[in-house]
């Protein structure tokens, strides 16, 4: 059985530092054909969409798209703060490889 991505509570609560949900915007993430490794990953603030996953913490929304939905299965969208920056991820089980930026995988 397929499960829908995850979202940490980090990346609800980072959502709402930045008051997505008070200007009508969820994180949308998708997957799109291109990058270095076949596929890329898509973030960004957006408005919901009838046919969007809609998952839902902290007041705030994260939506992903019917087209995108089997390539996300069990992943998890987190919120990560680092020394080259802080950045929305995605851990990925489905993605065979990926590059080094993170954004771009392979299945």
């Amino acid at each position: 059985m397929q499960m829908p991505p995850k979202v940490t509570s980090r990346a609800f609560e980072r959502l709402a530092e930045i008051g997505a949900a008070t200007d009508g915007k969820a994180l949308r993430v998708a997957v799109e054909g291109g990058g270095c490794s076949g596929f890329q990953y898509e973030i960004a603030l957006d408005e919901p969409r009838d046919d969007d996953l809609v998952l839902e913490g902290s007041g705030e929304k994260v939506v992903v798209d019917s087209v995108s939905l089997p390539f996300l299965t069990d992943a998890v969208i987190d919120f990560t703060e680092e020394l080259i920056g802080a950045r929305f991820v995605i851990e990925n089980p489905n993605a065979t490889s990926s590059c080094g930026c993170g954004t771009s995988f392979s299945m």
